[in-house]
């Protein structure tokens, strides 16, 4: 009997065992191993909208794989706190808290963003005053540096969240006196080396109400200085001293300078002993005579005064008449110029006290036609080399009410003759860029208005004009002209030569740059958007050249906002490129409106409910939506029927 149950529990054995070989061929043929889901997983295309699952993916949540954050296939329960993940032995262990993060019980997407984790901005909103030190300590963050001024006041008394370095200091409160205490060269600005030598503290000058405490702003006080103690600091270290040239004196600074203006100081000559000015006006300590000073005994004072010491004038009054050259030798004063008309009649005669210089000679008493005698050149200005060729004397033109200029009087003068003075030596001739011409000068300059004279074109030869107009005889074509090999007047008509209207009639369309390029003819703005499209793209010889306000597109981007745009529709600049909004759905209207996207009214089936999303309807105006006016925002037109992801119905 035992037998027969020992047998009986082998067979019952060999069953179990023969159904688990059988599960594990089953398994081992049905289920794909783990590479085989990975590629097949990888060789699917899944889309899941993750905003469903009330986490959202952006910035590096985006990059990351699905397998780092949902481990072993489970997608229920994933952690959404940052912490679950971000910590030491977490999920994602290459950003979690340092240990020396500041101390904190808020959410880290508090202060990071998903774009760019560091830095992160922390703001100082609901932190205690007076608290700044729990985390300003060097450690956690920012401390005091070494040289900081010594106080036990918070960090917050003086630092405002508006602008934390370059804290002012407010001196209210701080004791009169102690300002050394923190001004001692290392906590701040102390005594600089030249500092005046005192022991009065340093807000006895400088005060707070100053706009700048490193400038005294009244200047030093010198209220309480003792009278005649100037040298105790006026020393030329401490304060600015007496300079190398300074009067040589005994008597105190503050004898001459005041505080009023202490710098410059006027010498008071009070007291000075009448007729020593040269023992201060040596040349040394104060100006002495020059080295052209007329030569005289006098002391200084007999001619300066007080009143105006420089210049003096000299009083002629007891110089005996006819000595001017006495003083009047070139040296000592002035003398005769070079050129001064030969005479030994003394200065005095023509020259007066009364004007001195210039004299005006008197031709009263000359004998008529002798005018050469003086006026050669030498002594009086004569002929100059281009003066006309004449035997007359110079009194036959120039007469005593107006000497210069003489008109010349063209009375008697042969027609046709003016060549034989007017040679350009002895009258003003042609001029080198002269039109070339045989004709005698008064065909064209007339008495009335000699200069300029205007050419009659009357009897040109028609597309001769460059003959003349080269540049050299008349003005001809300027740098930037049009380049063309047409004649002149072409263009240029004799009611008005200057501007000329261009014709475009047979102007290649699409070649406007050949001239328009800025220095041809206009080109480009500097406001001009940006564009490779030839001018006449736009601008219309039957419309108006300037200005264009629309344009219309010839990319097949922009679809249905092509014709009749408004440039300010888009584009906030001139030079500003439009980018995508959107760049995964371009080029088509989801590249830019992916944004204005309503699910609720594009559905796909109604039972389930399942809703197209904006990458199976991106090409909204070539589905669906028609716009008709210029700013893209009015639908006009939504097509019946059930929508398809690829426009058609």
């Amino acid at each position: 009997m035992n037998q027969d149950r020992s047998h009986s529990s082998l067979r019952e054995w060999r069953v179990i065992a023969a159904m688990l070989v059988a599960a594990v061929l089953w398994l081992g043929i049905v289920l794909p191993s783990d590479a085989e889901a990975q590629s097949r997983t990888s060789r699917s295309d899944i889309e899941i909208d993750h905003s469903s699952t009330g986490f959202p993916l952006s910035g590096g949540h985006a990059q990351v794989v699905c397998e780092r954050c949902h481990l072993q296939g489970i997608f229920r329960g994933t952690p959404t706190q940052c912490m679950q993940c971000h910590s030491p032995g977490g999920r994602i262990v290459s950003t979690f808290k340092p240990t020396n993060h500041l101390p904190t019980s808020v959410n880290c997407n508090s202060c990071h963003r998903t774009s760019n984790w560091t830095p992160a901005f922390f703001t100082h909103n609901g932190v205690a005053p007076g608290t700044c030190s729990k985390c300003h300590n060097q450690t956690t963050a920012v401390g005091k540096p070494a040289t900081h001024i010594p106080t036990t006041m918070t960090c917050d008394s003086c630092h405002r969240t508006v602008g934390w370095t370059g804290a002012a200091f407010k001196h209210q409160g701080v004791g009169s006196g102690t300002c050394v205490t923190c001004h001692n060269g290392i906590q701040a600005r102390g005594k600089p080396a030249g500092h005046m030598s005192t022991a009065a503290m340093c807000d006895s000058c400088h005060r707070m109400g100053a706009a700048n405490w490193l400038l005294v702003s009244t200047g030093y006080n010198h209220a309480g200085v003792v009278p005649g103690t100037c040298v105790s600091c006026h020393n030329g270290t401490q304060a600015t001293g007496k300079s190398a040239t300074h009067v040589p004196t005994t008597a105190n600074c503050d004898t001459c300078h005041r505080t009023t203006a202490w710098v410059p100081a006027t010498f008071s000559h009070t007291g000075v002993t009448p007729g020593s000015c040269a023992t201060c006006h040596n040349g040394t300590t104060a100006r002495g005579k020059t080295a052209t000073h007329i030569s005289t005994t006098q002391a200084c004072d007999t001619c300066h005064r007080t009143t105006a010491w420089i210049p003096a004038t000299f009083s002629h009054t007891g110089v005996t008449p006819g000595s001017c050259a006495t003083c009047h030798n070139g040296t000592q004063a002035r003398g005769k110029t070079a050129t001064h008309i030969s005479t030994t009649q003394a200065c005095d005669t023509c020259h007066r006290t009364t004007a001195w210089i210039p004299a005006t000679f008197s031709h009263t008493g000359v004998t008529p036609g002798s005018c050469g005698t003086c006026h050669n050149g030498t002594q009086a200005r004569g002929k100059t080399a281009t003066h006309i060729s004449t035997t007359q004397a110079c009194d036959t033109c120039h007469r005593t009410t107006a000497w210069i200029p003489a008109t010349f009087s063209h009375t008697g003068v042969t027609p046709g003759s003016c060549a034989t003075c007017h040679n350009g030596t002895t009258a003003r001739g042609k001029t080198a860029t002269h039109v070339p011409t045989t004709q005698a000068c008064d065909t064209c300059h007339r008495t009335t208005g000699w200069i300029p004279a205007t050419f009659s074109h009357t009897g040109v030869t028609p597309g001769s004009c460059a003959t003349c107009h080269n540049g050299t005889q008349a003005r001809g074509k300027t740098a930037t002209h049009i380049s063309t090999t047409q004649a002149c007047d072409t263009c240029h008509r004799t009611t008005a030569w200057i501007p000329a209207t261009f014709s475009h009639t047979g102007v290649t369309p699409g070649s406007c740059a050949t001239c328009h390029n800025g220095t041809t003819a206009t080109g480009k703005s500097a406001g001009h958007f940006v564009t490779t499209q030839s001018c006449d793209s736009c601008h219309r010889a039957g419309v108006a050249w300037t200005p264009v306000t629309t344009y219309t597109h010839k990319s097949a981007f922009y679809k249905a906002h092509r014709a009749g745009t408004l440039c300010s529709s888009c584009h906030t600049s001139n030079n500003e490129v439009i980018a995508w909004r959107f760049a995964a759905y371009k080029p088509d209207c989801a590249g830019c409106h992916a944004g204005d996207f309503k699910q609720g009214p594009h559905k796909k089936v109604d039972s389930p409910t399942i809703y197209y999303n904006v990458l199976e309807l991106k090409d909204c105006s070539g589905s669906c939506h028609l716009y008709t006016n210029s700013t893209f925002t009015t639908i006009s037109k939504s097509r019946t029927g059930q929508h398809r992801p690829t426009g058609s119905f």
